[in-house]
C-alpha cells in the first residue's frame, strides 16, 4: 500500500465515523427524555417496534434516516422527518415498514414527513411491495399546515395512494399504536386490515375537545375512539391488541399467511463474495474530489468474485459499461471512469467527464440491458459532459440526449450509487433522482450540485464583486478572499450528501461496505413487479 492509499483510507474512515455519529444522534428521535416518557406509557418507540417486527436474522435498510436534518430549527427540528422507514422481512417476506416517531412533536407531520411517507409508498407501488404502517401521530403540524395540507404531493396524496395500492393488490396492514386523528384516521382504514392497541390507540376525526367545541357533546377520547369502540361498536378496526408486542405479533401472523407473488424474473444464482477486499474502497476513493482514480478497482470490490465482462472496453472509456453479478443477481453496471484515459487516436480524455463516444456507448448498453431484462446499477462520479468547440461540433448535446433518453425510458429497475461527484447534467444522464431509480444512495464521499463548490464560488464571487463595485466599494485582495471563502463555505454545505439526504434527494447516506446489501435487496424488491411495457426510446436524432 502506498502513502496516498493510507491517507485516503484515513480520510474516508473519518467520514464513515462522522456518518455513524450522525446516525446515532438520529436514532434518539426527540431525545432520551421523550423516549422515557414514551416508555412510561407502556409504549415502544418507533425503532423498537420496527426491530421487534422485522426478522432479526435477515438484512434490513433504512430509507430517509437523515430526512429533515438541520431543517425547521425555528420549530424545534424534526429528526428523521418524525417517521422511521425500513425495508426488511417479516416471516421471510420482504416488505416496507413505516412507523411514526411520537417522540418527535407527538408524531406530527411536517412537510418533510409527508415527502418521506410518499417516498415509502412510491417504493411500495413501484415494487409491488407489501407495506406496514405503525401509526402513532398527532396529525398535521398546524403551524406549517399550508406546506403539508393542500397540494398534489402533500398529506392527501397518502390516502389517494392507499386506494391505488389497494386496486393494485399490494398488501397494506396498519396498526394504530397511539393517536390517529383527523384526516390521518383514513390511512389505517384504507389499508386492507387494521389493528388497534387497547388503551393507547385511538382513532377519531375530531378529539373530545373539538367535539365539545363543535357540537357541545361531552365525551372522553377512549369512549369516542378507543379500541373497544372501534372493534366492538363501529367496526372500523379488525383486531384489538392488548399492547404493542401483541399488535406486532398479530402482524407477523398475518404476513406469514400471504401467498407468493408473480416474479419479474431477474436472473440470480448463488451469491459469491468479492475476491478483492471491499475494505480497500476506503483507500481507493481519493481525499480530494478533483483527484483521479480507477473506478474498475471499486467495481472489483462490489461484484461477485470481483469479475465483470466489460462491454466496448476500448471505446468511450470515460464510462465503464459491464455485466456482472451482485449478491448473485445479474446486473448491468454503468460507471464513470475517474482516471485520465488515452484514446486509440492518441487523444487524452479527462476522468469523470462524459464525452460523445462514452455517451453513445452507454446508450447502447442501457438498451441492451433492457432487451435482456437485466437491472441497471449506476456508479456516479461525474463532473458533467465535455464542453468546448470540438465536443459541440461533434454533437455532444445530441449524444447526451440519446443517453438521457435511454435512462428515462428504461423499463428495467435502476439503482444509483453516488460515490463522488454528481454535478450538472451528469447527474441526470447517470440516473439522478429525477430519473426514477428504484433506490438512490450516497457514500459519505459524495457531492451533489450543479457544479463543484470551487467552480460555483468563483462564478458567484464575480457576481458579488460586480455588485459591490457598482455601489462604489473597492475590493482588495483580502476582501476578495474573504468573500470567496464565505461563498464557498455556504455552497459546500449545500453539496454535502447530508444536505441531499435531509431533503430526500437520496434515500440514504451509507457505509460503502453496505452497497451490495442495498442493491441486492433493491433488486429482490423489484422482482415483485413484472415489467408491464416494452422498452421504447421514441424519436432520436441519430
Amino acid at each position: 500500500m502506498d502513502i496516498n492509499f493510507n491517507k485516503n483510507e484515513d480520510h474516508n474512515k473519518l467520514l464513515l465515523s462522522e456518518l455513524k455519529r450522525r446516525l446515532a444522534k438520529v436514532k434518539l428521535g426527540g431525545g432520551e427524555k421523550r423516549i422515557e416518557k414514551h416508555h412510561a406509557k407502556g409504549k415502544m418507540t418507533a425503532r423498537e417496534r420496527i426491530d421487534y417486527l422485522l426478522d432479526s436474522k435477515k438484512p434490513s435498510v433504512e430509507v430517509g434516516a437523515f430526512a429533515g436534518e438541520d431543517m425547521y430549527q425555528e420549530h424545534g427540528g424534526c429528526p428523521s422527518g418524525g417517521v422511521v422507514i425500513k425495508i426488511g422481512y417479516v416471516k421471510g417476506k420482504q416488505c416496507i415498514v413505516v412507523a411514526n416517531d411520537a417522540t418527535v412533536k407527538a408524531g406530527a407531520w411536517f412537510p418533510i414527513t409527508g415527502k418521506k411517507n410518499l417516498r415509502a409508498q412510491e417504493i411500495a407501488i413501484e415494487n409491488r411491495l407489501p407495506i406496514i404502517y405503525l401509526v402513532d401521530s398527532a396529525g398535521v403540524y398546524l403551524p406549517m399546515q399550508d406546506e403539508i395540507f393542500p397540494d398534489k404531493e402533500h398529506f392527501g396524496r397518502i390516502f389517494r395512494n392507499n386506494a391505488v395500492m389497494s386496486s393494485m393488490g399490494i398488501t397494506q396492514i396498519a396498526a394504530v399504536m397511539g393517536s390517529c386523528v383527523a384526516g390521518g384516521a383514513y390511512l389505517p382504514i384504507m389499508s386492507d386490515e387494521a389493528l388497534i392497541v387497547d388503551k393507547t390507540g385511538s382513532i377519531f376525526l375530531a378529539g373530545s375537545y373539538l367535539v365539545k367545541a363543535a357540537i357541545g357533546e361531552t365525551i372522553d377520547n377512549e369512549t369516542l375512539g378507543g379500541a373497544t369502540t372501534h372493534c366492538e361498536i363501529s367496526g372500523v378496526t379488525d383486531y384489538k391488541a392488548k399492547d404493542d408486542k401483541d399488535a406486532l405479533n398479530t402482524i407477523q401472523r398475518l404476513m406469514d399467511k400471504i401467498g407468493d407473488y408473480d416474479k419479474a424474473g431477474y436472473n440470480r444464482v448463488a451469491a459469491k463474495k468479492p475476491n478483492e477486499n471491499p475494505d480497500d474502497i476506503f483507500g481507493i476513493v481519493p481525499r480530494s474530489r478533483a483527484d483521479q482514480y480507477d473506478m474498475k478497482e471499486i467495481i472489483k470490490r462490489l461484484v461477485d468474485n470481483s469479475e465483470f465482462d466489460e462491454y466496448k472496453e476500448g471505446y468511450g472509456q470515460t464510462i465503464i459499461t459491464a455485466y456482472a453479478r451482485i449478491d448473485g443477481w445479474a446486473v448491468g453496471i454503468v460507471a464513470n471512469q475517474r482516471k485520465l484515459v488515452k484514446t486509440k487516436k492518441g487523444e487524452m480524455q479527462f476522468g469523470g467527464v462524459i464525452y460523445n463516444d462514452s455517451a453513445d456507448k452507454a446508450t447502447r448498453f442501457i438498451a441492451n440491458c433492457n432487451q435482456k431484462k437485466i437491472p441497471l446499477v449506476f456508479l456516479q462520479d461525474v463532473t458533467g459532459f465535455m464542453v468546448g468547440s470540438k465536443s459541440e461540433h461533434g454533437g455532444i448535446i445530441k449524444d447526451g440526449a440519446k443517453m438521457v433518453n435511454a435512462v428515462s425510458n428504461s423499463v428495467v429497475p435502476k439503482f444509483t450509487i453516488v460515490i463522488g461527484n454528481s454535478y450538472g447534467a451528469g447527474n441526470y444522464a447517470m440516473c439522478g433522482k429525477a430519473y426514477d431509480p428504484r433506490l438512490i444512495v450516497a457514500w459519505p464521499s459524495a457531492e451533489l450540485a450543479v457544479m463543484s463548490g470551487n467552480s460555483a464560488a468563483k462564478v458567484l464571487l464575480q457576481i458579488e464583486k460586480a455588485s459591490l463595485e457598482k455601489q462604489g466599494e473597492k475590493i482588495t485582495p483580502e476582501k476578495e478572499k474573504e468573500l470567496f471563502d464565505k461563498i464557498k463555505n455556504r455552497y459546500d454545505n449545500q453539496v454535502s450528501p447530508y444536505y441531499a439526504a435531509a431533503r430526500i434527494w437520496t434515500d440514504a447516506v451509507i457505509n460503502p461496505l453496505d452497497t451490495r446489501t442495498w442493491i441486492s435487496m433493491g433488486i429482490e424488491a423489484a422482482n415483485h413487479a413484472p415489467i408491464e411495457k416494452p422498452f421504447n426510446m421514441g424519436v432520436l436524432q441519430v
